[in-house]
């Protein structure tokens, strides 16, 4: 029997659920942020009230239960869908390299599915709290109950792996045949910044990526040490045929760019949370350290400044894909991610868009985090948010030109900026646009 499920976004920790940690010792437990009683507001808790209140209805799938309903309801494509293959979830019994888990995910929501499986595993990227988490029993009912997990779920989705904030990650590991993770050997959070054979050790991989090398696909054989890892069989697989029978899932494919995407959001968003969750207590001991010695409302010590500062800094490294691994030969996907990702926009006049890919040296044609779109980035706390888009008007204008910023030629820091005018509501930029297009 499983005692609860919360989606592992996660190839390479086994999901454990001992005893809850103490929620007083937890920032994100803290006034003001209460995570565990906070009410959620993303798209998962929007649905989960419209059902309650008979405003939306699952329909049941013989095949799939209600994963094809929830996927429609949250708008989750199809396409996105990547298989992993190491016991990672809490329903580790029906997870092995013959029956993988299937993600699927958009922006704000991340879906788990398994076959025979006792829930959807379900988790979104809640604006102001960070990863949320949910179950919805795979059993035909009248109205079926989205429930929300807290404590057991942030055993792992609230660790040092996820910025010590409620979120989302992407291991990688070594698996043996079964499915296991052989811990002796080590595993990789994966990221923008991971060197592209250390990336998906336990999942599938479909798609081409010339010389390079990574760890999908493969298996290690009993006793064998990392350097046994066959990365040749694994390699430019276009198919799946001979590794796995796909004829249960929705979509053949595990798609090498939706794995890349994946990756790179699920840290953006635990970067924005953690930045949202600092700012937050930030503000809260400003406010009373004000208080305590009579001092404005609004006065800022240089105490707050340098904790505003710092979380936005990450910010902004995290947009500007500072660190990233740079591809040495040309990446292709095979089930039209690519084509349906990049199709949504936002463009600017000039049709570009944050989600526009490169696949020949870096994942993005414009390296900006296409998050910044989202309500995670927007519901950033004040204090943060001003100093973030100071910071990038100094590095995309040309003023801040420091090493961890050389990546981004003066083409991309005006096609960025100007991407960000016309497609980011209220940016404050937009008061001095004819000057700006003129520099």
């Amino acid at each position: 029997m499983i005692r609860t499920a919360c989606l592992s976004i996660v190839a390479g920790i086994l999901v454990h659920c001992g005893s809850p940690r103490v929620s007083a010792q937890l920032d994100y437990e803290q006034d003001p942020i209460h995570y565990s009683t906070a009410t959620a507001t993303d798209p998962v808790a929007r649905l989960a009230d419209r059902i309650r209140a008979g405003e939306a209805k699952l329909t049941w799938d013989a095949k799939h239960g209600y994963l094809p309903a929830m996927m429609k309801e949250l708008n989750v494509p199809l396409s996105s869908q990547v298989l992993v293959f190491s016991k990672t979830s809490l329903q580790i019994s029906r997870i092995t390299p013959r029956t993988p888990r299937a993600i699927y995910f958009n922006d704000d929501v991340y879906l788990g599915w398994v076959q025979h499986g006792e829930v959807v595993e379900i988790s979104a990227a809640d604006p102001v709290l960070g990863g949320t988490f949910y179950t919805l029993a795979q059993k035909e009912t009248e109205q079926p109950e989205i429930k929300r997990e807290t404590a057991h779920c942030l055993q792992c989705h609230g660790s040092t792996h996820t910025r010590r904030t409620p979120g989302h990650m992407v291991r990688s590991v070594y698996s043996d045949a079964g499915g296991l993770p052989v811990y002796r050997l080590g595993t990789h959070l994966n990221d923008d910044t991971s060197p592209f054979e250390e990336r998906w050790g336990g999942w599938y991989v479909t798609g081409t990526h010339g010389r390079q090398r990574h760890m999908g696909n493969t298996i290690l054989p009993k006793d064998s040490e990392s350097e046994e890892l066959d990365y040749e069989s694994g390699a430019n697989r276009k198919t799946l045929e001979g590794l796995v029978n796909t004829t249960p899932y929705q979509s053949a494919h595990s798609d090498i760019v939706a794995l890349m995407v994946l990756q790179h959001q699920t840290t953006m968003h635990n970067i924005l949370t953690a930045a949202n969750h600092s700012g937050q207590l930030t503000a809260r001991d400003s406010e009373i350290m004000n208080k305590a010695l009579e001092r404005p409302e609004d006065f800022e010590s240089e105490s707050t400044a340098r904790r505003y500062a710092s979380a936005a800094e990450k910010v902004v490294q995290g947009l500007l894909f500072c660190g990233e691994y740079r591809l040495t030969d040309p990446i292709a996907g095979t089930s039209g991610f690519s084509e349906e990702f990049a199709a949504r926009g936002p463009f600017d006049s000039q049709g570009r868009s944050l989600r526009q890919f490169d696949l020949q040296t870096r994942l993005f044609r414009y390296p900006c985090s296409f998050l910044i779109h989202t309500d995670s980035f927007k519901s950033l706390p004040p204090g943060v948010l001003k100093i973030v888009w100071r910071r990038l008007d100094e590095i995309l204008s040309g003023q801040d030109e420091s090493p961890k910023f050389a990546h981004l030629s003066s083409d991309d820091r005006r096609a960025i900026r100007e991407i960000l005018l016309e497609t980011v509501e209220g940016t404050p930029w937009s008061i001095s646009q004819a000057v700006l297009s003129n520099r």
